[in-house]
């Protein structure tokens, strides 16, 4: 049997979950995924794991923190006065908008608290902090032509 090389587009099943073992997401609810390697759009530690697998093959991955979506930054936790935010729709925790970082670049902020005057909005990645463990299951391997 072969297994898959860079260029290669693979379809796999996976179960992400947190180090305590909580399911955070999976290919149940959203349908294999299919994943061309070598072009960045895994973490490398998959990507690694898939080149040496085969069709069928299961395989659990651990990403610690650092290596996933870093450390959470108590520096991108910012406070927003409200006349700065549009009047609709009104904020509410959980909620995602779009701003941009002092360099220019484009990020998503969640907000965490809203007051009279301001609301608190976390520029973390809701997954900054966690270390991540991928139970993967190899589907198919479509080669490069």
């Amino acid at each position: 049997m072969t297994t898959p090389s860079n260029g290669d587009t693979v379809t796999i099943d996976y179960v992400l979950k947190r180090t305590d073992g909580e399911e955070i997401g999976n290919t149940a609810q959203v349908g294999p995924q299919d994943i061309q390697l070598g072009n960045g759009q895994i973490f490398p530690q998959i990507e690694e794991a898939l080149t040496g697998m085969k069709v069928g093959d299961q395989q659990t991955i651990a990403i610690p923190c650092d290596m996933a979506f870093g450390p959470r930054r108590e520096e991108l936790i910012i406070e927003i006065p409200r006349a700065n935010l549009p009047p609709e729709p009104a904020p509410q925790p959980g909620m995602a908008m779009q701003a941009q970082s002092p360099d220019g670049q484009p990020m998503t902020l969640h907000i965490i608290e809203v007051g009279e005057q301001s609301v608190k909005a976390d520029g973390n990645h809701p997954l900054a902090g966690e270390d991540l463990t991928f139970d993967l299951t190899l589907r198919e391997i479509k080669q490069a032509a």
